[in-house]
């Protein structure tokens, strides 16, 4: 139970934020499961989140920084500490020449449509993916064929213990679903992208026609944290899973999806144990049939719920 000088705190340095006590996480990530936070706040700007974040060291409170919880599980035990929320939906990307600085907070989706309205290429892969720019850099997210890593100039992030600093791509270390951001802890607050110039019809197409691939690939309709598996060297995850058989299992109310075997959803009522049950048995399955080990792509936080 966090301390009354926390909350206190929290109320002095964002009275316009009401910060949530024991809130339910299924109500604020895509696979909608999981328990209880100690403290919920939902941020729209990168000076919120830098109050929220002092506020928290100063009171010793754990905290989580999320964006928009699209690839991340919490443990049906819930987080004992402060998740910050972060996802900015008010701020304009700065653009210049064939540059565009974007706020790490705001939607992939969003900083896309704003690129191709600029008519500046090189987001198109990137623009369903349903995560942050922040969070994407930090992870490297990628899709058909491209990643953050091809896009970005330079990032500016929060350490743990410091102000604001900007890194250079080539320092960011990128690697496959990696970067320096996920070694030291830094939150991803700002990302200069360098793209190219290009019709904006031509752009709006692409974007278009991934979109398309996506909603006949994909299984959107239901909750999920997308790919939940890694690509291994040599091999396809989703491959994996069909062959060996896995493809529409079900653990209670997850399901490895039909559609999609990289995809573990959730049809209505899942718990977190049963989702982390479902993906054991697949990694376990996996290893047996093709000695493969999957790694995971998803985050899981949180802790274990107490036994009945």
């Amino acid at each position: 139970m966090l301390k009354e000088s926390f909350w206190e705190a929290m109320t002095q340095a964002l009275p316009h934020i009401a910060a949530k006590r024991d809130e339910p996480m299924r109500y604020h990530t895509s696979m909608r499961a999981g328990g209880k936070a100690d403290c919920y706040l939902s941020l729209q700007t990168a000076q919120e989140l830098a109050a929220a974040v002092s506020v928290c060291r100063k009171e010793g409170v754990p905290y989580l920084v999320m964006g928009n919880a699209s690839n991340i599980l919490f443990r049906d035990g819930g987080y004992r500490g402060a998740v910050l929320q972060w996802v900015d939906s008010g701020s304009i990307p700065r653009c210049e020449g064939e540059t565009m600085e974007v706020s790490g907070g705001m939607l992939l989706s969003r900083a896309a449509n704003f690129a191709c309205h600029a008519s500046l290429s090189g987001m198109e892969c990137v623009s369903g993916i349903p995560g942050t720019v922040g969070g994407g850099t930090a992870i490297n997210a990628g899709a058909y064929g491209g990643e953050m890593k091809d896009i970005v100039e330079r990032v500016q992030v929060l350490p743990r213990d410091g102000g604001l600093f900007w890194v250079s791509a080539q320092d960011m270390d990128f690697g496959y679903r990696h970067s320096r951001a996920m070694e030291e802890g830094w939150i991803v607050t700002g990302v200069r992208l360098a793209l190219r110039r290009a019709p904006q019809a031509e752009i709006r197409a692409r974007m278009d026609e991934l979109a398309k691939r996506r909603r006949e690939k994909q299984p959107l309709e239901y909750p999920s944290c997308g790919s939940v598996f890694k690509r291994p060297a040599g091999y396809f995850a989703a491959a994996l899973i069909e062959e060996a058989g896995l493809k529409g299992c079900r653990v209670g109310d997850a399901q490895v999806s039909p559609k999609h075997a990289g995809f573990i959803v959730n049809l209505g009522e899942a718990t977190a144990a049963q989702l982390l049950q479902l993906i054991d048995m697949v990694r376990d399955r996996v290893y047996a049939h093709a000695g493969v080990r999957l790694e995971l792509e998803i985050r899981v936080v949180g802790e274990e719920a107490p036994l009945a």
